[in-house]
């Protein structure tokens, strides 16, 4: 929900959800005014910004969020919802777990962190753990490299349009990779293969696992989109057309399979000094 952020989702197909789910979801795919793709981002992180921004800040919405992302492909129709709720306590989570007690009561006053930490712990104990289940995983400043592992360079959908020097002219950028979920688990599972034999447990084995068992989680039939977000807004027009980073760590993969180390080493360092160069924006002034 940050400006700076990426996004990788899962769209489930309508079948995998509940009866009551699938009514709600055909009804909210046929709203006129539900957001739209091209705002929703916006609409997330504005809800967010407002929440944070209250007196007290508010961590988490008081209700889950009935929006989703939404992708029809041959009449099928696929649903990724928000679940901005359930997001931001797993992100409060993590945040106050890994913030000292005196320095989270800046961010955050201590009776709302409890409240907080309370309504998660409710939810928890009355749901079983696929309600825990996000089908939205995000990542701010960078675009972690194993989220790379399930696509291939040809589902590359780049968008670059408009002109930011005239006024009244709106500007559309975006990078997207989108693929099958049948697809997205073969790469990831030949990567693990590959990693594994040549390299060891190394870092880099434990993140493309940790994504390749996320993805079992969901519909075999359902679509993996990775969303550059608004991680485009840190890349120059001629940097974002450049960014082959799918290809790129694909062909380091191959030329470890093959032998080829210092192809594979090459090709591997193009992408981690791109994304390093990116993440320093970070602590820049």
């Amino acid at each position: 929900m940050l400006p700076y952020a990426a996004y990788l989702r899962v769209y489930e197909p309508l079948v995998a959800f509940a009866p009551a789910e699938r009514v709600s979801w055909t009804a909210y795919a046929e709203t006129a005014d539900r957001p739209r793709r091209a705002s929703a981002l916006h609409a997330e992180h504005g809800e967010a910004v407002r929440r944070l921004l209250g007196v007290p800040p508010a961590p988490a919405p008081v209700q889950e969020s009935p929006n989703a992302y939404l992708r029809r492909v041959e009449e099928v129709l696929y649903v990724c919802p928000w679940q901005s709720r359930l997001r931001s306590w797993l992100a409060f989570s993590r945040f106050r777990g890994a913030t000292p007690p005196k320095l989270m009561e800046r961010f955050v006053p201590p009776a709302v962190a409890k409240q907080t930490a309370d309504d998660f712990d409710r939810f928890k104990r009355r749901t079983d753990s696929t309600a825990l289940r996000t089908h939205i995983r995000g990542s701010t400043w960078h675009v972690p490299t194993s989220w790379f592992v399930p696509f291939d360079g040809n589902e590359r959908w780049l968008v670059i349009d408009g002109d930011e020097g005239q006024k009244g002219t709106t500007t559309t950028r975006n990078l997207i990779y989108v693929t099958s979920m049948a697809h997205a688990r073969r790469r990831s599972a030949r990567a693990l293969q590959i990693i594994r034999r040549q390299v060891g447990e190394v870092s880099v084995t434990a993140e493309v696992e940790d994504v390749a068992r996320w993805l079992e989680e969901f519909h075999p039939h359902s679509l993996v989109e990775l969303d550059y977000g608004g991680i485009v807004n840190l890349m120059d027009d001629e940097t974002l057309q450049a960014d082959e980073s799918v290809a790129e760590l694909a062909a380091a993969l191959t030329g470890l399979e093959k032998g080829e180390e210092e192809l594979a080493f090459a090709m591997y360092q193009r992408v981690i000094l791109r994304w390093r160069s990116i993440q320093l924006l970070e602590s820049a002034n």
